[in-house]
């Protein structure tokens, strides 16, 4: 999230089906990856040109708090999506969206910024309260952490997360609500975990962001600062690990990132109230426009083609002929 302007291995398979029914309209998983799974075999055609998303009136909030809706992930037929005020240490809870109007708080006590899946579909979260990346349970909220800490020191903030099919698990590390909790660390930045072991995939950018993973899994993509300015990175990703990234296109406070089936890029710019589409290699094909501060992206719906988007106590959504993926 911006300041105050404000997820490979082959699925087992006992979670083949859970997780076929859990993306609906997915085609048949793939032995290679549980993450192209979620893409349909016609995933459908990108958009272009301007467009607007329509504010979901049910889930607008207006009160005197700086409130923020962060980190949206499609599961189970709803919109999961962090609610925290961006004040004092950051009260966060997770809040449901349920189409066409049913809204409501699910953990009252989240500590949550971004959301994602894991390989068996369970909701995992980057919190700031704990600057932890955690398992949520929906049912009582309770927490299994799942990464705290990187050579012995807290994280600043965990901000936004992305977990590969192999369990390999990727998340940023800005400083945004670092004051959210005692400690933190000498530079904000993007962070690898798997089997224990946490390595640094980039501490470059200034307030990494944003980050997702192409539908092959083959590109990490992550929107952060640079001395001129902000930008979308995209790192080759070999047998799970990223090799040096290069610069895909210039980016206006960017923010979230979510992912089509083609592949191609919808960035949150925060300030410029918009999403900017950038296909994979970095043109730009669409841009979509919002009414206030944006925050984050996620495809959702029955059949993944609804594009939701959330921001300033603001969730909209816009129907678009392309699939993509939850978070």
């Amino acid at each position: 999230m911006a300041p105050r302007l404000t997820p490979r291995t082959a699925v087992p398979r006992r979670h083949r089906l859970a997780l076929a029914l859990l993306l609906c309209g997915a085609a048949p998983l793939a032995q290679a990856s549980a993450y192209r799974s979620v893409c349909p075999t016609d995933p459908g055609h990108a958009p272009s040109g301007e467009l607007a998303a329509t504010r979901i009136a049910a889930a607008t909030v207006d009160d005197d708090q700086d409130r923020l809706y962060e980190g949206a992930v499609w599961k189970d037929g709803a919109l999961y999506l962090s609610d925290f005020v961006h004040s004092g240490r950051f009260p966060s809870r997770i809040r449901r969206f349920t189409p066409p109007d049913r809204w409501e708080t699910v953990v009252e006590d989240s500590g949550s910024n971004g959301l994602a899946l894991d390989t068996e579909g369970h909701l995992i979260a980057a919190t700031h309260d704990r600057k932890q990346v955690a398992r949520i349970a929906l049912d009582d909220g309770t927490r299994t952490a799942l990464v705290s800490t990187f050579e012995g020191a807290p994280f600043n903030s965990p901000n936004d997360l992305v977990m590969a099919a192999d369990g390999t698990l990727f998340f940023t590390d800005p400083d945004y609500q670092r004051k959210a909790a005692p400690g933190g660390q000498p530079l904000t930045r993007v962070y690898r975990h798997r089997d224990g072991a946490t390595t640094v995939v980039d501490d470059t950018l200034r307030n990494p962001n944003g980050i997702a993973l192409s539908p092959e899994g083959d590109t990490l993509y992550v929107a952060g600062g640079t001395a001129d300015g902000d930008v979308l990175r995209a790192y080759p990703v070999v047998d799970g690990i990223p090799g040096a990234g290069r610069d895909l296109a210039r980016i206006s406070g960017g923010d979230g990132l979510a992912v089509d089936c083609l592949g191609n890029l919808y960035v949150t710019e925060h300030g410029e109230r918009r999403v900017r589409v950038f296909s994979p290699a970095g043109d730009v094909l669409a841009t979509i426009g919002v009414d206030a501060n944006i925050t984050n992206a996620a495809f959702g719906g029955e059949d993944r083609r609804t594009l939701f988007l959330t921001g300033a106590a603001s969730l909209w959504s816009i129907e678009l002929d392309v699939a993509g993926l939850p978070y």
